[in-house]
């Protein structure tokens, strides 16, 4: 696949198959992807927990508060995205300039993530509806929970879903 069709391809699962496991290549994939995503000062702010399992089932019940994110539960893969510190120059830029770089390295990682997934032909789900402390504790953590993303191999009748985008001339502005 091209760029240009995985981005045709990703969408939120939110239909995985509970039967189908979840290939440790595949896995391994995804994370050397996640390994490469660029990040302010080459800093990498972030964590990858990869939970399996039980530990998968706890993670996915921690995001479903208010009765959110319920297909959660089918997902054999969880990967909770933690926050880590700076690195000092990064920590200098964001001071100074009044930019949270982390923030958006962390999206730039979940982008990385779910691209290479839907590269694998799995379903990937970013979940930001999410309780910290308790991720926290299931994780063995001690810093702040930024998001979930699920992983998994959408069920077949999770059927890819029309694209709603703005047009080009609502998104872009041409100067010059």
């Amino acid at each position: 696949m091209n760029f240009n069709e995985i981005a045709e391809n990703r969408q939120s699962c939110r239909r995985y198959d509970p039967d189908r496991s979840v290939e440790h290549e595949k896995l391994e994939a995804i994370l050397a992807s996640a390994r490469l995503s660029p990040s302010a000062c080459n800093g990498q702010p972030y964590h990858i927990t990869v939970c399996h399992g039980e530990v998968a089932a706890r993670v996915a019940k921690a995001t479903q508060g208010m009765g959110m994110n319920k297909f959660a539960s089918d997902a054999p893969v969880m990967l909770v995205i933690s926050e880590k510190p700076y690195v000092k120059t990064a920590a200098l830029g964001a001071k100074v300039k009044n930019n949270d770089y982390r923030s958006i390295d962390i999206g730039i990682l979940a982008a990385y993530i779910t691209a290479e997934a839907t590269a694998q032909g799995l379903g990937t789900c970013i979940l930001g509806w999410l309780d910290d402390g308790k991720l926290r504790e299931i994780c063995g953590l001690d810093v702040p929970v930024r998001l979930v993303i699920t992983l998994g191999y959408a069920a077949e009748d999770d059927l890819l879903r029309t694209k709603k985008r703005k047009s080009m001339d609502e998104l872009v502005s041409r100067l010059g």
